[in-house]
């Protein structure tokens, strides 16, 4: 089924107008002024992505899956222009019923003098993320080699072979093992290791800096550190295994064990962070609540389940996210080190590292895009499901 550009262009415009008239009537504006700016920013949001890819989705040689992708494309664009003009319309609606003509402190008198304000924050983002980002999107859509003189436009083959390819399908599974693995594990051990070191004992100060330095090393000198304990061959640990429990295991060349490595290794690595956080949470948590805790009859565990882990709820919120960016993202230099080329039948290959794998190692620019793309997709997926789930049980007051 061929879809014209003309119907899209009418879908969005449809979807665009009955947004921006739902919020101009919410607001206390015109109806029919938010479906002429809907229709004009929905018919826009439709050609977005479309536009650059000549609405090659939709040719009759393409298959479903391609028409799939090209109507998630058209989506996205939709909502990507309509979104923030109805939160910005919204906004300006209702500064104008609100405030009327009164003067904000805190305000410009006229909107253009904040421009040459944010001139410098705005040409870093040009050309350090946005260029960057639209020029990822462009070669996703291409044949690229690193090196080569040409590029054949190839719409989105390397997105749609990507579904249909086993070995991806089993590296994202194996990423979000890995990477739940390493959050959860992180974050429990520094809880438990804060809540200790947190206790009145001697030297504590001391004991606290000394947990907090393995954040301050590279994922790759944390590879290395732990190349040296769990060498199967000549390493410490299998050393001690086989002295004291006659067994020896295959921690790098296992395809069972090598992805335990890398999430102790990535565990070890980003503790340090937790900690100090967790310290510094476990230092405003009121004690007097604390103590009518435990006048009331409460134990230890009741009262730190009931009291201190409701405080800690913001930083363990902003630490969910800190330390599932860490897992998806810095663990190519711990993998690479560890177990060079993946691990033992790509057992430790994640996402990230089949990006850098292919793009710098295979030269394959277009594929590598692609799948950095998808990588990123996901993460962000999960973040907006964070703070629309997890945010809203966090507690901020006393």
């Amino acid at each position: 089924m061929v879809v014209s550009p003309v119907v899209l262009m009418i879908m969005g415009a449809v979807v665009g107008a009955a947004a921006l008239a739902f919020v101009f009537r919410r607001a206390g504006g015109r109806p029919l002024i938010g479906l002429g700016i809907g229709a004009i920013a929905g018919a826009f949001g439709s050609a977005l992505f479309m536009v650059p890819l000549d609405y090659c989705t939709f040719e009759a040689e393409r298959q479903s899956l391609d028409r799939v992708f090209g109507m998630i494309f058209v989506l996205a664009g939709i909502a990507l222009v309509v979104t923030p003009v109805s939160w910005l319309s919204g906004k300006l609606l209702r500064r104008e019923s609100l405030m009327a003509d009164d003067q904000t402190q805190g305000t410009f008198r006229h909107w253009w003098i904040a421009l040459p304000l944010l001139a410098p924050t705005l040409t870093i983002l040009v050309l350090f993320l946005y260029y960057p980002s639209l020029e990822t999107l462009r070669l996703s859509t291409m044949l690229s080699r690193l090196g080569a003189r040409r590029e054949v436009f190839v719409c989105v083959d390397n997105f749609t072979r990507l579904v249909n390819d086993p070995a991806y399908v089993d590296t994202f599974v194996r990423t979000m093992f890995i990477s739940f693995s390493i959050v959860v594990l992180s974050m429990s051990l520094s809880l438990l290791i804060a809540s200790m070191a947190y206790l009145p004992l001697r030297g504590a100060s001391i004991y606290r800096i000394l947990l907090v330095w393995p954040y301050a090393m590279s994922p790759a000198v944390a590879g290395i550190i732990f190349l040296l304990m769990f060498n199967p061959s000549g390493g410490l640990v299998n050393h001690l295994f086989g002295k004291w429990f006659g067994i020896k295991l295959g921690w790098l060349n296992d395809p069972a064990v090598a992805p335990w490595t890398i999430i102790l290794a990535s565990v070890w690595k980003s503790m340090g962070f937790n900690i100090l956080f967790y310290i510094a949470g476990l230092q405003n948590v009121p004690k007097d609540l604390i103590e009518a805790g435990a006048i009331d009859g409460a134990g230890l565990l009741r009262r730190f389940w009931h009291i201190v882990w409701p405080m800690l709820s913001p930083i363990t919120f902003f630490l969910i996210v800190t330390n599932l960016t860490y897992a998806f993202f810095e663990t190519y230099a711990t993998i690479d080190y560890l177990t060079p080329g993946g691990g033992p039948l790509q057992s430790t290959t994640t996402m990230m590292y089949r990006v850098i794998q292919l793009g710098v190692q295979n030269n394959d620019m277009g594929k590598a895009a692609a799948q950095s793309i998808v990588l990123f997709l996901t993460v962000i997926g999960m973040t907006i499901v964070l703070f629309r789930t997890g945010g809203r049980q966090v507690n901020y007051g006393v």
